[in-house]
């Protein structure tokens, strides 16, 4: 199952266990059950600390548990947790053979708090580079917390179940069989739905902070990029996000980051984040800012204010809050999101297997997501609003090869059609002949480009028609000791690389902006 070097980095990993571990494995005669089956027994081959059973009676088949014994550890894998999910594998043998989470005290003093019973389940697809992290979120809490069941299932392997459930994005958990979230959530975002007070309790932490010579608002590359370059001139900086990384975490292939050949968006969002811990950054994450109140006088402090309640305080600012999907705007979409209508071809390309799908925008991602699709689903429908498309001649021609692709041209998506529980089709008006047309099918992937995260500054600071921030070659805005860098900007070309460019010059120029104010705390 594993091949040789998969099973030597394993082995030195498993090296590190240090209390036994048992798998129970629940297996009927299926292929995909003898696949499991040598998947365990690789790993079994490779620590004299664990043990396999295959006597498990789990009505999920196949699956398997992962168990200390004399403890009561809840966490199992319906699915073969290869692709993206062999990640989350190998956390969770180590966390299950007593090696320690890198999670800080805090936080596991506040999983093993928690009072209740909670059973959860996570459906995640093989494909989903947003499913590991709530994934292995919830498998390091039923780790730590005996209160906590929690069994990550894979999508495609149990479609009856997912049809019933009427699941159709992932990560999509489920607590006490109740719908609990869908999209990324990272720890601490679980805990702060579980704990009701963790929100307040943290508002008040940041409240009482001193001011920051140095504030960033978003934690992306642009801001990770500002924060290292603020930090090393030995400035109190800090970095407010509602989740580091920003939309590089939803971005599959990443391969023309200079000097990284390929690399994937999580991962090269852990590496900003690591990278900036290095330096002395106070990161305060889950905070969505939610107005900036402007210095008083030149050299004075600057508010951010969140809404979560929080507020600080800081001499310059920094504005690198990214951008978002943009949607449709048509009637529909917003009834149908995540029942139907998507976002993320990979996440949620495999639970549509065999169905129909329409994916709307003629760029290059639009074109991406339809050739990845159409080696999953039965059919693809891609719909241009204008004449022609516009990606790279090397896709389209990839994509006309395709037997089971029609492209629309000229094609205005007018409504999302469903049954009250998920999409049945969408209605498009033809620009050319003024008719309108109704498409059948199951899902709907929107690919029309990004909107920028401004509706909170309209007000505060100068924003271009489309609502990007406008910045000066600087990146100063239209407020004195307020700069912004990345896709949030006018900066043209929304590129990774350009945008950390745009946070180091961003933070050179707030720094220059202080020595010449104020003198820094």
């Amino acid at each position: 199952m594993l091949d040789a070097n998969l099973k030597a980095q394993l082995k030195s990993y498993l090296e590190r266990v240090t209390q036994p571990i048992e798998i129970v494995a629940s297996l009927d005669d299926g292929a995909k059950s003898q696949e499991m089956l040598a998947l365990l027994k690789d790993i079994v081959s490779l620590s004299t600390q664990i043990t396999l059973l295959d006597n498990g009676t789990d009505a999920r088949k196949p699956s398997f548990s992962l168990n200390r014994p004399g403890s009561d550890i809840s966490l199992r894998f319906a699915g073969i947790p290869m692709g993206h999910e062999f990640t989350s594998l190998v956390l969770a043998l180590l966390q299950v053979g007593g090696h320690p989470s890198k999670a800080s005290a805090e936080v596991i003093e506040q999983i093993r708090s928690l009072k209740g019973e909670f059973n959860f389940e996570t459906y995640f697809s093989l494909s989903c580079q947003n499913c590991p992290d709530v994934v292995q979120a919830l498998n390091l809490m039923a780790v730590l917390n005996p209160n906590i069941r929690h069994v990550a299932i894979d999508g495609a392997l149990f479609q009856a179940e997912v049809d019933e459930r009427k699941v159709m994005a992932v990560p999509s958990v489920y607590l006490n069989g109740m719908n609990f979230g869908q999209g990324r959530m990272g720890l601490e975002e679980i805990l702060a739905k579980l704990d009701t007070g963790a929100i307040e309790k943290q508002a008040q932490k940041l409240n009482a902070k001193q001011a920051f010579d140095v504030l960033v608002v978003g934690g992306g590359p642009a801001g990770a990029s500002a924060a290292i370059y603020a930090a090393r001139k030995g400035i109190r900086t800090g970095v407010a996000a509602e989740r580091f990384g920003g939309q590089v975490l939803d971005t599959m292939a990443i391969e023309n980051f200079v000097s990284v050949q390929e690399t994937e968006g999580p991962k090269l969002a852990a590496a900003l984040e690591a990278h900036v811990k290095q330096y002395d950054v106070d990161i305060m994450n889950l905070q969505r800012a939610s107005a900036l109140i402007p210095a008083k006088e030149v050299g004075g402090l600057h508010e951010i204010r969140f809404e979560s309640g929080a507020s600080l305080k800081a001499r310059s600012v920094i504005l690198a809050t990214g951008a978002r999907w943009r949607e449709m705007g048509v009637p529909g979409e917003q009834e149908y999101k995540a029942k139907g209508v998507c976002f993320c071809p990979h996440c949620d390309g495999p639970l549509f297997k065999g169905k129909r799908v329409a994916v709307i925008g003629g760029g290059n991602s639009g074109v991406e997501a339809a050739i990845d699709l159409a080696g999953i689903v039965s059919h693809v429908t891609l719909l241009e609003f204008d004449s022609k498309l516009r990606a790279d001649a090397v896709l389209q021609r990839k994509l006309h090869s395709l037997p089971n692709v029609k492209v629309i041209t000229s094609a205005l998506t007018s409504e999302v059609k469903g049954d009250g529980q998920k999409v049945t089709g969408l209605v498009y008006k033809d620009r050319d002949s003024g008719e309108f047309h109704t498409v059948d099918l199951e899902g709907i992937f929107v690919q029309i480009g990004l909107l920028p995260n401004t509706d909170w500054l309209k007000g505060s600071v100068e924003l271009s028609p489309r609502g990007e921030i406008i910045v000066d070659a600087r990146g100063e805005t239209s407020l004195p000791g307020v700069f912004a860098a990345g896709d949030v900007t006018t900066v043209p070309y929304k590129q990774i690389v350009i945008a950390v460019g745009e946070g180091a010059k961003a933070s050179l120029s707030a720094f220059d902006h202080l020595i010449r104010t104020s003198a820094p705390a």
